[in-house]
């Protein structure tokens, strides 16, 4: 699978939420899998991402890629919501889940751990900030794998 396909994938995708009121959140494209799997997360950002969103988009994302003959050969299309347990990646993430309790592990170890939890306080170009028990904690961004909300505060 080129960067092509995916860029293509991810501008129709963002096009058709975006005429629906919605927003893409992620994309996955699962080549290894057979058929292979391609998941979009989305999110309605005026309340709760439903059913029938994830139907909309399924619909008229489907439609288009095989219009346009995007993915060669078949394919599953799995349309639906990050839930509460995704991985922050936007700035509006990081806006909307201040002062929550999140995981940040990182690629190495950082200051003899890989495993960071605390409140989010902020993300700024060069870190992430977080509170854990009234101390700061301030971690490279260029050292985070992944943040994610708290499952287990």
């Amino acid at each position: 699978m080129n960067n092509s396909v995916i860029s293509q994938i991810t501008e129709i995708a963002n096009s058709i939420a975006k005429n629906l009121g919605l927003e893409v959140v992620g994309i996955v494209f699962q080549t290894n899998k057979r058929p292979p799997v391609l998941r979009i997360d989305i999110r309605n950002s005026q309340g709760n991402t439903s059913l029938n969103d994830c139907e909309e988009v399924s619909r008229a994302l489907e439609t288009t890629l095989d219009e346009y003959q995007v993915i060669s050969g078949s394919y599953v299309l799995e349309i639906s919501s990050p839930g509460v347990s995704r991985h922050l990646t936007s700035d509006r993430d990081f806006i909307s889940f201040k002062g929550f309790a999140v995981v940040v592990i990182t690629h190495a170890p950082y200051l003899n751990q890989k495993e960071w939890r605390g409140k989010l306080q902020k993300r700024d170009k060069e870190s992430v900030h977080l509170n854990r028990k009234g101390r700061a904690i301030i971690i490279p961004r260029n050292l985070i794998a992944i943040i994610k909300l708290d499952d287990h505060p």
